[in-house]
């Protein structure tokens, strides 16, 4: 009797097993071939023909500043899976706080200011001295998250939904380059970059048009177009993430009345997303001193840059490290430029953010070796003088070949070769990369793939003679940044 009531427990323990075991498999299934689609989706996209050098294609204003936008359709920006954005603020510009689907990278290409980025949850370690009182709103002084001093080169790093915002407290405009990587697992929408704007009345042009463009694409964009354009005169604006709550939930959720909980609102604003403040900003933000900044540098350096999660939370994280400084370069040829890299070695933040960042400067008529990057996309930012690149992909085909110049953007998929020559003005660049370590392959030079093989494979793949086989390997003794040689004078760009 006790045997058989055993077995029968035994039996409904298998059969429970195995329906549970089926359910997990099923799911797991689910989620696999969810995964797959999306990748499948995204590398569907990288069937790269030919590409060209772009520039912005739309220009929104604002009362103290522009924000221009790269056409985010293209088909190098969808292969990478990125979008690009930027802004120009004016003398006392406020860009206004939001936050974003996306990490994102940002890249001072001019001027200096401040910014600051508000993480949830951690403390308000920054305080203002004033006249102090009980009630906190009637008190003069001032306590906020971490605000920081940001100038020229910096490159600030910003983990998706951590809300952000700019101020030019500089006498030149500050110019801010941002790539937002839509791609990243940290997105759980889609493709789409979006704006969450936390005050002001953002115009619509604002937001990324790639799925409005993939349903036109569907419809027909022709038929709708009366009724699209008659749609942007009456909604060209849209409204910041208050504007959508009632506004006695607003003064509930903040204890406040009903009539500032409306201004919250911001319904007839139209300042756009870069504001002029009446009068400087008034935050608290201690400056750094180069000691200070080295002696940081060298802490973080003797540990070897690695990352225990103890050392470095959110909250204490360093978001920003300067980029063109020439003694922080990674490769340096006193005839040719140099190369520095920001990655998540130097930069622990962008462990969390999966981006990384290359700043090149070629010398005029140098050029930087031919190579491919093995784990990331590269998407090159001009930001001083011209050169020309090449870009060749998987069957031979050249995509790009063409000159560039400042201001213009142009995409290296993954493992697509790529060089890169200087005109006679010299040739800079910001490249931001999909990868927050990402590795680069060199064709040509000291540390190159073809110096790296035999003399007999290189001989009989190429089928020349031995003495030839030693010349192609070992004729170049530069790494990544080479001087003009005399048998590429020919090819100088004017």
């Amino acid at each position: 009797m006790s045997s058989s009531t055993l077995f029968s427990l035994t039996l409904c323990f298998l059969v429970l097993f195995n329906c549970c075991f089926a359910q997990i498999e099923q799911v797991t299934s689910r989620h696999d071939q969810q995964q797959a689609r999306r990748r499948s989706s995204q590398h569907s996209e990288c069937q790269l023909q030919r590409i060209n050098a772009l520039e912005p294609a739309r220009r929104i204003k604002s009362e103290a500043g522009v924000t221009e936008i790269w056409d985010e359709n293209d088909e190098q920006f969808e292969c990478a899976g990125v979008a690009v954005i930027r802004h120009t603020i004016q003398k006392r510009g406020l860009l206004l706080p939001a936050y974003t689907n996306t990490p994102k990278l940002v890249y001072v290409e001019q001027g200096k200011g401040i910014q600051g980025a508000v993480f949830p949850g951690c403390p308000e370690t920054f305080q203002s001295s004033g006249q102090f009182s009980r009630d906190r709103s009637q008190s003069s002084e001032d306590q906020h998250q971490k605000v920081r001093q940001v100038r020229e080169g910096d490159v600030v790093a910003l983990p998706s939904g951590v809300a952000d915002w700019f101020y030019n407290n500089g006498d030149s405009p500050l110019v801010l380059v941002q790539l937002l990587d839509t791609s990243n697992p940290a997105n759980q929408l889609d493709q789409d970059f979006r704006n969450f704007f936390l005050a002001g009345n953002p115009q619509r042009e604002l937001q990324s048009q790639r799925s409005s463009y993939q349903r036109d694409q569907l419809e027909g964009q022709r038929g709708r177009q009366d009724e699209d354009e008659s749609r942007r005169h009456q909604q060209d604006r849209n409204r910041n993430v208050f504007g959508g709550f009632d506004e006695q939930i607003l003064a509930e959720a903040f204890n406040i009345d009903t009539r500032l909980a409306r201004s919250m609102r911001n319904e007839k604003d139209n300042r756009g997303i870069i504001v002029r403040a009446e009068h400087e900003l008034q935050v608290v933000s201690p400056h750094q001193s180069r000691e200070e900044e080295e002696r940081e540098i060298e802490y973080r350096g003797g540990r070897g840059g690695r990352f225990n999660g103890i050392e470095e939370t959110f909250c204490t994280a360093r978001l920003k490290h300067n980029i063109n400084d020439p003694e922080r370069a990674d490769f340096f040829n006193p005839r040719a430029g140099r190369l520095t890299t920001v990655n998540s070695l130097n930069l622990p933040i962008l462990r969390s953010v999966q981006l990384s960042v290359e700043r090149g400067v070629l010398y005029p008529n140098a050029m930087m070796s031919p190579h491919w990057n093995m784990n990331a996309h590269s998407i090159i930012y001009i930001t001083r003088g011209n050169g020309r690149i090449q870009i060749v992909g998987d069957n031979g085909q050249t995509i790009f070949d063409g000159e560039v110049r400042e201001g213009q953007v142009v995409t290296a998929p993954q493992s697509f070769a790529v060089v890169k020559k200087a005109g006679s003005q010299g040739f800079e660049w910001v490249s931001f990369k999909t990868n927050d370590n990402a590795q680069v392959s060199q064709l040509a030079g000291r540390v190159s793939t073809i110096r790296g093989l035999p003399v007999e494979v290189v001989a009989n793949s190429f089928q020349i003679s031995r003495e030839d086989a030693r010349r192609l390997k070992n004729n170049r003794e530069e790494v990544s940044v080479f001087s003009p040689s005399q048998s590429g004078r020919s090819d100088e760009i004017a």
